[in-house]
């Protein structure tokens, strides 16, 4: 997998988290994923398909999810209730549209992220690699699951 089609979402990571959101994190160092149950129990998936495809996974505590939420609309919010879902599948969305200016590859869609809370897996695609990216803030950790081929574009 070519780090070209992980910096954009790398960096539309860092973006929301400066300008948008304004919580400081740090990046952790990348690692290869085993299986395909994910480490916290909060994903925002992004499907690509065309030129590049596979799936991006923002994965996140239930801490960070609610500080995610509560400075995206400038108000605590201490439960994780459908609008609170809405809002972490919002967040997926801004890294995804994000991420799509900076992809390297016109050819690729990039989908609108579905977000899952509980306890589950991802359906990653077979015979890929999972890169985890974790970014670590002062409430914890969430993880960009990276899992992309080029089909040749």
């Amino acid at each position: 997998m070519d780090v070209k089609y992980i910096n954009p979402f790398i960096n539309a990571v860092k973006n929301l988290f400066n300008t948008m959101i304004n919580v400081p994190f740090k990046l952790g160092k990348p690692s290869l994923k085993k299986g395909n149950i994910p480490e916290h129990e909060i994903s925002g998936i992004i499907g690509l398909s065309g030129t590049v495809s596979g799936c991006v996974v923002i994965n996140l505590s239930k801490a960070i999810a609610l500080q995610l939420v509560s400075a995206l609309i400038g108000d605590e919010v201490t439960e994780l209730d459908d609008d609170c879902t809405d809002a972490i599948g919002e967040i997926a969305n801004m890294i995804a549209g994000n991420a799509k200016t900076d992809f390297p590859s016109s050819g690729t869609s990039i989908s609108v992220p579905s977000v899952v809370v509980g306890k589950h897996k991802v359906s990653y695609p077979s015979g890929l690699p999972i890169i985890s990216i974790p970014c670590i803030t002062d409430k914890g950790e969430l993880v960009i699951e990276v899992a992309l081929k080029n089909n040749g574009g």
